[in-house]
């Protein structure tokens, strides 16, 4: 493990608390990302220290709060085990960056794990604490699952009530510490900040499929994908129906319709679009894809406007809560027991079949409106 690698793990924060922690989540964004560990973006005076001052079984520290292989072991057990039933064994072997997703899933389990320390520094510091009813969910939690575990399965996370009870104790704190900050958060955004519309388009080309993949034009297969789509713009000009020539086999995109907010299309297209009204259609408009003609079916639909605020909010308290977490890394000192993580690994068994650890947190922490705990990240 790299040293640059573990500071990322602290200072990088894309998503809420409790979707970090889910699995399904944690692995899917791998996936897509493969592990997208380069830096944070901005230089930080965190100080990380590699120290052979750890006790027996503690996989790192930050500041006084450790983290210890047993909790390391009941995300990785639960993790891997569910991705088994869905995805098959084999996925673990898939290889990425020079190594397999199995090492890089490990990697993403330990960042997950620091976040959640950190963000239990953070409730300490805030003299926040669980309330009665919390730790009596927490107790809960910790006795079921463990109840719900064979011999094999303890003895494989070497835990026991005591030790799950504290795992969920630090989940539950930093979920609740989560929705406690970013509920004091309440931007606010407009109706065109929102809007969604909806477009119908012609395109013509600019790329070819190749063995890599795509490639560009060349400057005459260009220029000839241009007059074909000033040819059309003129028709159009001339009273052709957009619809028909859209469905036609003249029109090379594979969709017709599309309906989008701001931030997802090209910059070009997207401003095209929200610059027309019902019924009107565009200039000519130029992306890496090639050449379109858009026409404006909605210019605001009042449902999905409303859908799409509620996203962006989201957003937008996410980026604030990252920025404060940011902010309270600036002086985090940081240790990882190296030697003690490389060794670290699960060795599967048809005995070891658990994947429950995170379901019986949210029996236990469900999500109210208006409730005095904050449980869930929706978008998780």
């Amino acid at each position: 493990m790299k040293k640059s690698m573990f500071f990322t793990m602290l200072c990088k924060l894309s998503t809420g608390i409790s979707a970090l922690c889910k699995p399904l989540v944690c692995l899917t964004l791998l996936i897509l990302s493969v592990l997208a560990l380069a830096g944070c973006g901005k230089e930080k005076k965190t100080e990380i220290v590699l120290t052979t001052d750890f006790e027996e079984g503690e996989v790192f520290r930050i500041e006084n709060m450790s983290c210890y292989e047993p909790e390391v072991m009941v995300y990785l057990v639960n993790s891997e085990n569910l991705y088994d039933t869905i995805f098959g064994a084999d996925i673990w072997q898939i290889p990425i960056d020079g190594t397999t997703l199995e090492n890089k899933y490990k990697d993403t389990i330990l960042a997950r794990l620091a976040q959640i320390k950190v963000m239990n520094l953070m409730a300490a510091d805030q003299d926040f604490k669980l309330n009665d009813d919390d730790v009596l969910r927490v107790k809960s939690a910790a006795r079921d699952y463990y109840a719900s575990l064979n011999p094999v399965e303890r003895e494989v996370m070497k835990v026991d009530e005591d030790t799950l009870y504290n795992i969920y104790y630090e989940f539950a704190t930093a979920d609740k510490l989560y929705h406690d900050m970013t509920d004091k958060i309440e931007p606010e955004i407009s109706d065109d900040e929102a809007r969604i519309v909806t477009v119908r388009d012609i395109l013509i080309k600019t790329y070819k499929p190749s063995a890599a993949g795509t490639v560009s034009y060349n400057r005459a297969e260009r220029d000839e994908a241009y007059e074909r789509i000033l040819n059309i713009k003129n028709r159009l000009d001339e009273g052709a129906d957009f619809d028909v020539i859209a469905e036609s086999t003249e029109n090379e995109d594979e969709r017709i319709e599309y309906s989008f907010g701001r931030g997802v299309m090209p910059a070009s297209y997207e401003e095209a679009a929200f610059s027309l009204v019902v019924g009107e259609i565009s200039d000519i408009v130029e992306t890496d894809y090639g050449y379109h003609i858009l026409k404006c079916i909605t210019a605001y639909d009042p449902e999905e406007t409303d859908k799409n605020r509620e996203i962006i909010i989201k957003k937008k308290k996410q980026e604030a809560f990252n920025k404060m977490y940011d902010d309270y890394l600036q002086n985090i000192n940081s240790n990882l027991n190296a030697d003690l993580w490389d060794t670290i690994a699960y060795a599967k068994s048809d005995a070891v079949t658990t994947t429950t650890f995170f379901d019986v947190y949210d029996t236990y922490f469900i999500p109210v409106t208006g409730a005095s705990y904050g449980t869930k990240v929706q978008n998780r």
